[in-house]
């Protein structure tokens, strides 16, 4: 359950902070005052992309934290999936923006907008302004259909994805080796040819580097004996003015003296190390220099060498791995070509295999849509009745395709609904108007409450397109499903708003020269002037007052029969 909202520098609003609890809670405001502000920092904490100009331009960040109770264990082993710590049963999700860099926390831990997403799917349900047009499209009805199928049908579609990945790889390369076939003579040829050049190269890992640096050495031998000579000649003991000389002297001077003064000997040791290292150096110099030299024919066979490696690499791959990683796909397609018959054979066995695979993960998502679907069926058409349409009939339609095999099964999914008696159930896409399609979602939402275990739910503005009557029916069913659920719901409707547990009212005001949204929490006078403002406008008079509180005691009245 959401416990807590806070939103600060967002938008219009400065700094506003909401506690909530169980049962309905409606916000009602002017428009433009910042109700769907409201929910769209809600949206922006759940990892939902947040506009550049969405901080306030006096300020220097912006602010949205949510504070959830955990009561379900599947929100529990979500946390551990993801690795975050639990804090005292909370889940505290927190996005804070600074200079247009964004940062999402969950328990303190930075997470990903793709972890909070994930955490959001278990915790909340938020249905936005415009969701109910969704229902115009045949793909939503799928969805919806799954979704109340439940788990199982997640499952079988996970592997069914699996599958018919498989199956899409498999049906390529068939379609490559149906290709291949008719070129086999010359693609065979082609094969041997160039795997033998790759053979007939002896290829020995590392063997190009080993060369490429005797190469280098080789074409830079004058140049590299001329310093060695150098540095021997300057650092040994041929010549009296070379290092090794000089410290020779140095050492016998300091011998003949060190026997007056320890602090001497020290030194002595010191420097007699310094004349050992320079003759170990001196010998290593000298062996190096014996190995400068090399017969003509060492350096053409290297380059020779070099230049086979170089262009079997510019050919095959670029480097000798690869290469050697080419000639091992070479002697696998040329086995295969060699045995074509059997190899597409196999290939024919293996796709339908795939396909048989697929086709029975298929046939068990389809029994078990089919199945739910009637009962889809009759829980919509109740749940509709309940929204004051009138005759409601509605159908889950599911129509197998074997041919029309996808990763979502082969069913094609439509809702068919009549609102009038004596009429034929027809694509809702044909027949539902704004408002007829709001109280369907509503209808969906409340049947799809009782199957998952998500305790929030937010409606942003359901009472699209509905009045009188109507309205009264959707905040009964609102009421209903605030019995076991928290719901949160942003309305103009003062019938919707009457039913509420708690009421907060959105309101702007200009204070220091800006425009600011504030949230109060209503009492009982204040519920009652703001559903005589909804009723009737800017002119609040007596009568309209009276209306509102018996709107009040009739939703008082209503909530009292259904406990």
């Amino acid at each position: 359950m959401l416990q807590s909202i806070h939103v600060k520098n967002i938008a219009l609003i400065d700094d506003v902070e909401m506690e909530l609890n169980k049962g309905l809670h409606i916000l009602s405001g002017e428009t433009g005052a910042g109700k769907s502000i409201i929910i769209d920092a809600v949206n922006f904490t759940l990892g939902k992309r947040m506009p550049k100009d969405v901080v306030r331009e006096d300020a220097e960040h912006a602010l949205c934290e949510l504070i959830f109770t955990i009561e379900t264990k599947e929100q529990e082993q979500l946390l551990k999936e993801l690795e975050l710590p639990e804090e005292d049963g909370l889940i505290i999700m927190q996005r804070k923006i600074t200079n247009g860099r964004s940062v999402c926390r969950v328990n303190g831990e930075t997470v990903s907008a793709a972890a909070l997403k994930s955490l959001a799917g278990v915790l909340i349900d938020i249905h936005g302004q415009h969701e109910h047009q969704s229902l115009l499209y045949e793909k939503k009805h799928r969805e919806i259909l799954d979704l109340y199928c439940g788990a199982p049908c997640a499952d079988l579609l996970g592997k069914l994805q699996e599958a018919y990945e498989d199956y899409t790889e498999l049906k390529r390369t068939f379609a490559e080796a149906e290709e291949l076939q008719g070129n086999r003579e010359r693609e065979l040829s082609l094969a041997q040819f160039e795997a033998d050049e790759i053979e007939n190269a002896h290829l020995r890992p590392g063997e190009d580097e080993e060369l490429e640096a005797d190469y280098r050495k080789m074409v830079h031998a004058k140049r590299i004996a001329e310093a060695v000579q150098n540095a021997h000649y300057s650092t040994g003991y041929e010549s009296g003015e070379s290092a090794g000389s000089a410290i020779g002297r140095s050492v016998s001077e300091l011998r003949a003296v060190s026997e007056y003064d320890d602090d001497l000997s020290e030194l002595l040791t010191m420097l007699t190390q310094i004349d050992d290292l320079l003759n170990d150096f001196n010998r290593s110099l000298a062996d190096y220099e014996k190995g400068l030299y090399f017969e003509e024919q060492t350096f053409a066979e290297t380059e020779e060498r070099l230049n086979v490696l170089n262009k079997i690499k510019s050919k095959y791959g670029g480097s000798i791995a690869e290469a050697l990683a080419y000639y091992e796909a070479l002697t696998e397609k040329i086995e295969k070509l060699n045995d074509f018959e059997a190899y597409l054979a196999k290939l024919a066995a293996d796709l339908a295999a795939s396909k048989q695979t697929c086709l029975s993960l298929c046939e068990q998502i389809s029994a078990m849509r089919q199945k739910e679907a009637q009962i889809l069926s009759k829980e919509l058409a109740a749940g509709l009745l309940d929204l004051n349409f009138l005759d409601a009939r509605f159908e889950v339609s599911v129509e197998p395709d074997p041919e029309a095999i996808s990763p979502d099964g082969y069913d094609h999914v439509s809702f068919l609904i009549s609102t009038n008696p004596g009429e034929k159930v027809k694509p809702l896409v044909n027949v539902a108007s704004g408002g007829e399609l709001s109280r369907i979602m509503l209808a969906l939402k409340a049947v799809l409450s009782k199957k998952d275990a998500i305790p929030t739910l937010i409606f942003d503005e359901i009472d699209t397109g509905i009045s009188g009557v109507t309205a009264g029916k959707v905040s009964e069913k609102l009421s209903d499903l605030a019995k076991d659920h928290q719901v949160i719901c942003v309305t103009h409707l003062p019938q919707i708003a009457s039913m509420a547990d708690v009421h907060y009212e959105i309101s702007k005001a200009v204070s220091g020269g800006r425009t600011v949204t504030s949230v109060k929490e209503l009492d009982a006078e204040e519920r009652k002037r703001e559903l005589a403002r909804m009723l009737s406008g800017a002119q609040v008079t007596e009568t309209v007052l009276e209306n509102a509180r018996e709107m009040l005691e009739a939703a008082k009245t209503y909530k009292r029969s259904m406990t």
